[in-house]
């Protein structure tokens, strides 16, 4: 392989933040070199091939890419959204919350007049609260300018909107337990802590999707691979097999990177799209404030998940185009993380794979729960990836097999006959997303948003050292647009703030007239 002498700017880790920010890097004319230690470029956006079914690892839907919307916008300014192939969810009930011992389908709806309007069906009586709520879900994004294509002051200079609780907030629009419930039962989407999960986060997480709600038709490495296609146009290089596990450091700057196969990359710039605190660990911790370090070290992450793959028998099993958040009681919408042993899974998250041309039957369900990675105890010192092959041993199978039993006996609950219609199943654990991903403790959404240490969690993309910049899931928030937006926040930072930002939303309105 032919390296340069010299980039501008070294990327670590090629996760939808890394290769967003070497896209708008690379169209500044700047070199660049993407490094990446897996088989396959993407982190969360990476996909797997079993029985010739393609599934997801992390990209189940994705909202706010219908015209004019905020992902819509950001995704053409670098060019990947005409390569995308996508599929519009139902838009009377994209996502559907369920209970044990409910039968009513509770539908969340594309549009706000459309999300209103069919929770009204299912609550009449509510139509005053559900209004009050979408305004200030509407309202509490407005204050976060980069979701709106605004300038603004960065969002956590805004100290109140940290310290109010989704729970709280939430349940202040309605005394009707059931419309609490159903109000928050996509809390899945951000790993929902009643004594922790911000309001904001909520928001966020949510608008997004009731703007508009899309599958990725044969998975969501597509936007990888069109990101990658994008970056090599503007002459940006991309290694895979490339495991970066030192920062070289000299004079108060990182001059290099050291991968495990001793290969030395030199840059200006360098741009971590890994776990900031892995990234401490590579660089050495007495280079950074021992009370930066210390802080790091101690935030969160939220919990981490166990899926279940299904490939499913040829036409048996009909196309949902929506997601199913079931939980077993809507009282403990809130606390399905803190299940026990008896009692999990307290909820999951169902959602389908969609392939071209096929919209009748279904041919893959991917199932989650929550998942705590002190559970995966007796195998952590094990590591099994596509690049470094290991087993974890027969006592791991077993346990991902009785975990899967106990997964689809509730599913059957909502799904009669589906194991009639199962080819055969796979499974992942909090290890797979550590292993692959990166992420520490096997993370589903990095870094745990705190109401009670609003600031604590909070990751600044500039370090101490002045050439190194972090990016992704860690810095802002979580999902394809917060990640988007992340790259978009790192580069601000290391082009000039107002150029960047003017460049992006100059191309908005361009495109409004």
């Amino acid at each position: 392989m032919k390296y340069k002498s010299h980039y501008d700017v070294v990327i670590v880790g090629s996760g939808l933040a890394g290769l967003v920010s070497a896209i708008i890097l690379a169209k500044e004319g700047k070199r660049v070199c993407v490094l990446e230690k897996n088989n396959q470029y993407g982190g969360n956006l990476q996909t797997f091939v079993r029985d010739k079914t393609i599934f997801d690892t992390g990209v189940h839907y994705i909202g706010g890419l219908s015209e004019g919307q905020n992902l819509n916008h950001y995704f053409k300014y670098i060019n990947i959204f005409d390569d995308l192939k996508l599929h519009k969810m139902d838009e009377d009930g994209f996502d559907i919350i369920s209970f044990d011992n409910d039968p009513k389908e509770y539908k969340h709806a594309q549009g706000y007049e459309n999300f209103i309007k069919n929770l009204v069906k299912d609550f009449p009586e509510e139509e005053e609260n559900i209004k009050n709520y979408c305004k200030k879900l509407q309202e509490t994004c407005q204050k976060f300018p980069l979701y709106c294509l605004e300038k603004g002051k960065p969002y956590y200079d805004d100290a109140e909107i940290f310290q109010l609780s989704a729970k709280t907030f939430i349940n202040s629009f309605t005394d009707n337990k059931k419309l609490q419930a159903v109000l928050a039962g996509s809390n899945y989407l951000y790993a929902g802590d009643q004594n922790k999960t911000p309001f904001y986060v909520h928001a966020l997480s949510t608008n997004s999707y009731i703007q508009s709600a899309y599958r990725c038709i044969n998975g969501g490495s597509q936007i990888t691979k069109a990101l990658i296609k994008r970056l090599k146009e503007h002459h940006g290089e991309t290694y895979k097999h490339h495991e970066v596990n030192k920062f070289n450091y000299v004079d108060g700057k990182i001059t290099s990177v050291t991968t495990t196969k001793g290969i030395e990359i030199k840059g200006n710039v360098f741009i971590s799209n890994i776990e900031p605190k892995l990234t401490i660990k590579m660089v050495g911790e007495d280079k950074f404030r021992k009370s930066y370090t210390n802080r790091i070290q101690k935030i969160e992450s939220t919990i981490a998940a166990f899926t279940l793959y299904i490939v499913l028998k040829p036409n048996t099993f009909k196309y949902l185009n929506k997601n199913y958040y079931h939980f077993k009681d809507p009282n403990r919408v809130w606390d399905n993380i803190n299940y026990t042993q008896e009692s999990w899974p307290e909820g999951y998250m169902f959602s389908m794979g969609i392939k071209k041309g096929e919209t009748e039957y279904g041919d893959s369900i991917a199932v989650m729960t929550y998942m705590n990675y002190d559970e995966m105890k007796p195998w952590k010192n094990t590591f099994n990836t596509v690049a470094h092959k290991n087993e974890r041993g027969q006592t791991y199978e077993q346990f991902k097999t009785e975990k899967a039993e106990i997964l689809l006996d509730e599913l059957e609950k909502k799904f009669p006959n589906l194991r009639r219609c199962i080819k055969t199943y796979y499974t992942s654990t909090p290890l797979s997303y550590r292993d692959y991903i990166g992420s520490n403790r096997g993370s589903m959404y990095g870094y745990t948003k705190d109401v009670n240490k609003p600031l604590h969690s909070h990751v600044s993309p500039k370090t101490k050292i002045k050439n190194l910049f972090f990016t992704g899931q860690s810095l802002n928030m979580h999902g394809i647009l917060g990640v988007t937006i992340s790259a978009i926040i790192t580069c601000s930072e290391i082009l000039d703030k107002d150029y960047l930002l003017d460049k992006i939303l100059y191309s908005n309105k361009q495109e409004q007239h």
